[in-house]
């Protein structure tokens, strides 16, 4: 099976070099590193550049919109298998191995992590135990548990998520929501991840919401709506089938 990570980047050359070299021990030639590069202005793009890894494919994009670049780069992945992959985290070396092992039962998979910070001190043990993770469509749509960085695909899974419907509070949400519509969803309890928390990351996952109260009101409104209409979808499938 092919495997494909889908990366994004916006000026992350601080710890950009540690995440590549621990994704790239664990490929094959063929498979692939999918990476959107959000117009950085630090030296990320031409670092990744340089790199010239046959494995790597690099776009440049102007989103400023996080979930704009993951819908692109995810629409770009070729292979069977697909891993989601923030550009500031340690990957731990059996991870590719597990997880694909894990999707010849599941659709998608979401491991645990362990929170790091700037230095790469343990600053949480599990990020389940802070979330109280676990499978449940109602349940991820008060409070996801689906961290994007950990999670993992197959193809039936991509291509229900993508497009991204607008107004989503964030990717993995969605992506999470659809994996518990269409397909079998595991939480792993291996800690495959070093999760890094700083000052510069993009969500607030494990932390407080920048968002106001309308805001969020309204995402879970413009969410709900989504989820009904795929909703009604599998439903209509499943009686054409019978």
């Amino acid at each position: 099976m092919k495997i494909s990570v889908c990366m994004t980047t916006c000026n992350g050359m601080p710890f950009i070099k540690e995440q590549i070299a621990s994704i790239l021990l664990q490929l094959e030639l063929k498979d692939e590193i999918l990476i959107s590069d959000d117009e950085s202005h630090d030296g990320t793009f031409e670092f990744l550049r340089q790199l010239n890894d046959p494995r790597i494919t690099l776009f440049r994009n102007t989103f400023h919109n996080v979930i704009r670049n993951y819908e692109f780069v995810m629409s770009k992945a070729t292979g069977d298998i697909i891993f989601l992959s923030d550009q500031d985290d340690i990957w731990h070396k059996k991870k590719i191995e597990q997880i694909s092992d894990l999707l010849r039962n599941y659709d998608l998979v979401v491991s645990d992590c362990e929170v790091i910070d700037d230095n790469g001190a343990i600053i949480h043990e599990s990020f389940y135990k802070i979330m109280n993770s676990g499978k449940g469509l109602l349940k991820n749509y008060i409070r996801n548990t689906y961290l994007g960085c950990c999670v993992a695909m197959n193809r039936k899974i991509l291509e229900k998520a993508i497009p991204f419907p607008r107004n989503i509070p964030m990717h993995d949400i969605w992506i999470g929501i659809i994996g518990e519509i269409y397909g079998k969803t595991l939480f792993h309890d291996e800690k495959l991840v070093k999760y890094r928390r700083h000052c510069r990351n993009l969500s607030c996952a494990g932390g407080k919401s920048h968002y106001s109260m309308l805001r969020k009101t309204m995402f879970r409104i413009h969410l709900a709506k989504n989820i009904a209409v795929h909703l009604i979808k599998k439903i209509i499938y499943q009686n054409k089938r019978k």
